[in-house]
């Protein structure tokens, strides 16, 4: 019965996110890795709202959430050939930093042109991309300068009320998440280790 009740809240958070997303809201859900607000990646108002939430300033870019290696190339210029097989291999969730972002939200794109994005592994946050079939934004859900939550009870109310939509799915959950290892990408296949 609980399995059940599970996949129904599920369900229904899923077509409630997309609904959202599709109207150019922002929403709160689960990742593989903290809690997150997300909005269409493609969407620059969407994106500068998160901006505002986290009073956070625009200068400082964002990542996104994909479903599968193969959505990357729409929205990079060139994947170097190490960055593939990272992202294929990833054990443990890795966000890139890859050159030359395009069919983007302008601002959500970094002042040197680059963007982040995680392929997800997690159940909902997976499906969600699935079903979108954009990059989903994904940034922490809280205040900038203030510690990321590690489970839903951490995040303050006053974030809470300004999204449109809180996904349901995962709220129970006690279990501290961490924030993903990042890498960095230049167009010449060099990188760095940023976290």
């Amino acid at each position: 019965m609980q399995m059940a009740n599970n996949q129904k809240i599920f369900d229904e958070d899923i077509s409630n996110a997309l609904a959202t997303l599709n109207a150019g809201g922002v929403i709160l859900y689960p990742t593989d890795t903290i809690w997150g607000l997300g909005c269409d990646s493609c969407n620059a108002e969407a994106v500068d709202r998160i901006f505002k939430i986290k009073q956070r300033s625009d200068s400082k870019s964002m990542l996104c959430l994909v479903d599968c290696i193969g959505r990357i190339p729409g929205f990079v210029d060139d994947v170097p050939e190490q960055a593939w097989e990272l992202a294929e291999l990833a054990e443990t969730p890795l966000t890139i930093i890859y050159p030359g972002a395009k069919n983007l939200a302008p601002n959500l794109i970094a002042e040197d042109g680059s963007v982040g994005i995680r392929i997800t592994r997690e159940d909902f946050s997976r499906e969600l991309c699935a079903r979108f079939r954009r990059p989903l934004v994904s940034t922490s859900a809280n205040i900038s300068g203030s510690p990321s939550p590690a489970c839903f009870a951490d995040i303050p109310e006053s974030l809470i009320s300004q999204v449109d939509y809180v996904v349901q799915y995962r709220r129970e959950e006690k279990e501290k998440r961490t924030a993903s290892s990042i890498i960095k990408f230049e167009k010449n296949g060099t990188f760095a280790i940023i976290r």
